[in-house]
């Protein structure tokens, strides 16, 4: 009943025409790849017998979780790329906001799930098995869903119980909750404070689990004979990349109170397009086991 608006007028990534077209062309090759090279790397998982172990368990996870959160807002981006008058309905706003926090925040989870294996598999390599068996692999999936969809609809009632009155140009690509904050009718600086404790924290704990699991890990390593050592810091280097591209513009983005910078849409992009598009490649290419799988798989 607070609310008057019934949709947004998003600005976009740029109101050039020229600069639209030129993008247009390059977020469809890049979302093409963010499917085609995830939806590659489940199939070989699931199809090959060599990658059974948690690793792959969790990665064919991860692509899954990729390609969901880049389409809450790659489709809509390219879409609109192509007209000058960007709109999205109140209620599409809000789906798109639950959507891309359920999916992201699922990813933070299992990064920090994927550090956990890492830890255990090489600090207690005899008791690996028998500590991250498939019971417990699957409940690590599970309540990564569903911390993550708890957050999400944390974020979303904060959001959808504001009065939105006037105006409803969005200076950004998708409905995020910084945005929609500057939009309402009301003070909403609290709220601001509970976003920035609900997305900054989770990112900011999960990150710094992070870092103490690879601490371990390199403490670990030193005992270890070299071509093990080499072979563990092959493996974690993978996903060390993937973990300072995703966690760092989200850190940026959620770890602050309710303000919006214009360096913000090309920080979105990079977490929701360029790091989607990226763990596929980082995960193959520096992966003999992935790759020789893939060969055999075609």
């Amino acid at each position: 009943n607070k609310t008057n608006v019934t949709e947004f007028i998003l600005y976009g990534l740029t109101q050039d025409k020229a600069v639209a077209k030129v993008c247009f062309s390059l977020f469809l090759v890049f979302y093409a790849t963010i499917i085609l090279g995830n939806l590659l790397i489940i199939i070989t998982i699931k199809s090959s017998e060599q990658l059974n172990s948690p690793m792959y368990f969790f990665l064919s996870y991860l692509s899954f979780v990729d390609v969901s959160y880049s389409t809450v807002t790659a489709p809509k981006l390219i879409y609109d790329l192509l007209f000058e008058k960007k709109t999205i309905s109140f209620v599409g706003c809000i789906a798109q906001l639950f959507a891309g926090h359920f999916f992201g925040c699922t990813e933070i989870f299992l990064l920090t799930v994927m550090a956990y294996d890492r830890c255990i598999a090489i600090c207690k390599p005899l008791h690996y098995t028998s500590i991250v068996n498939k019971h417990v692999c699957g409940w690590l999936v599970a309540a990564s869903w569903v911390g993550a969809f708890v957050h999400s609809l944390v974020q979303t009632l904060l959001v959808i119980q504001l009065p939105f009155c006037g105006p409803n140009e969005i200076d950004h690509f998708f409905c995020d909750v910084h945005p929609l904050l500057k939009l309402a009718c009301t003070d909403t600086y609290i709220i601001g404070v509970i976003v920035a404790a609900n997305s900054g924290v989770i990112s900011l704990i999960c990150f710094v689990i992070l870092v103490v699991s690879y601490a371990v890990i390199l403490v670990s390593l030193r005992t270890q004979p070299s071509e093990g050592r080499l072979k563990a810091l092959y493996t974690c280097s993978s996903h060390i990349t993937v973990v300072v591209l995703f966690f760092g513009p989200c850190i940026f983005i959620y770890m602050r109170p309710s303000t919006t910078f214009s360096a913000d849409k090309m920080v979105s992009v990079f977490y929701t397009i360029i790091t989607p598009m990226l763990n596929p490649l980082i995960y193959t290419l520096r992966n003999e086991a992935v790759k020789n799988s893939m060969k055999k798989l075609w």
